[in-house]
């Protein structure tokens, strides 16, 4: 998976007149990726639960 930079964070926060420096945009991509990763890991384990397995 790519993934975004905090450059990137940074950028697109400001445009919202949100400022953040590049360490904070690193923390809070850290804190989405392992978030995405718990939301995955629940969903696939409730498919897998209804499917009977």
């Amino acid at each position: 998976m790519k993934r975004m930079s905090p450059e990137k964070v940074v950028s697109i926060l400001s445009s919202y007149g949100e400022d953040i420096t590049l360490e904070e945009a690193e923390t809070l991509l850290d804190f989405l990726y392992e978030l995405a990763s718990i939301a995955l890991r629940q969903s696939l384990f409730k498919r897998k639960e209804a499917q009977g397995n």
